[in-house]
């Protein structure tokens, strides 16, 4: 399969994963309280989010099964099989989950369908909406490309530094939107957040709750990206785990710092 076709499936695969994540919140908060007003706003926000995506995975046609599937999903159904009005929220929100895994498993496959739906020129979701400088996303959305693609072609040094990279520049950005006055009381030492050492930001990050422990499992290599020097690695070589293992930090602190995903 062309790495950019993988890639752009995984980009949906991840999507996808976090709106059933959403779900399922979503679905136990309706059985719980179902007049909250906030919970009810939530899932109109969340259905349309589905409905986004789904409508890029179908290609924009409503004849797509994906597409009609979605559609169906607002609909109760009487024993005879005919439509019925009434379906409770948390009802309706099983009912698209299940749409959501129907798209999962295509994309898995690797159907014809998907593929094709996938490699259009419908948008892939954007996995950095999360960050609060825009000017940033379009960079880190490109960062994230490059890394997959070089960690596919082997190149683990470029693959494991791009990651660090994105993995540096979104940390710092929730921490300036944090502010320095609320990180004070979280272990932040004096001047710029963009000076602080790497290993710096990531700990205050997890102490002000922005993060969780993800972080420790970064491999030493990737900690001291920034110092490593010729001399301590002459052929700049990574290992494949090491490449491997900050990609899966990378992802983790991603998740941590998009909320409601």
């Amino acid at each position: 399969m062309d790495v950019s076709l993988r890639t752009q499936i995984e980009t949906y695969l991840s999507h996808l994963d976090g709106l059933i994540r959403r779900g399922h919140q979503l679905r136990d908060q309706l059985a719980n309280e179902p007049s909250d007003l906030a919970v009810i706003a939530a899932t109109r926000r969340w259905q349309e989010d589905c409905g986004v995506t789904i409508n890029q995975l179908s290609g924009g046609s409503k004849a797509h099964w994906l597409a009609r599937a979605f559609s169906e999903a607002f609909l109760m159904r009487s024993a005879d099989g005919r439509a019925a009005q009434g379906a409770a929220p948390a009802e309706i929100v099983q009912q698209l989950l299940a749409v959501l895994g129907q798209a999962v498993a295509s994309l898995a496959r690797s159907d014809d369908n998907a593929i094709s739906a996938a490699s259009s020129a419908q948008p892939a979701p954007h996995r950095f909406d999360f960050v609060h400088n825009p000017e940033i996303r379009p960079v880190l959305e490109q960062a994230y490309a490059d890394s997959r693609t070089a960690l596919e072609k082997g190149d683990y040094d470029f693959a494991m530094k791009t990651s660090c990279g994105i993995l540096e520049a979104i940390v710092t950005d929730a921490l300036e939107h944090k502010g320095a006055t609320a990180l004070a009381t979280s272990g932040a030492p004096a001047g710029k957040i963009a000076d602080w050492p790497f290993e710096t930001r990531l700990a205050v990050a997890e102490k002000a709750g922005l993060i969780r422990s993800g972080a420790a499992r970064l491999p030493a290599a990737a900690r001291a990206y920034r110092d490593r020097g010729e001399e301590e690695n002459p052929n700049g070589m990574v290992s494949e785990r090491d490449a491997k293992t900050t990609g899966q930090v990378l992802h983790v602190i991603m998740r941590d710092l998009d909320p409601g995903r």
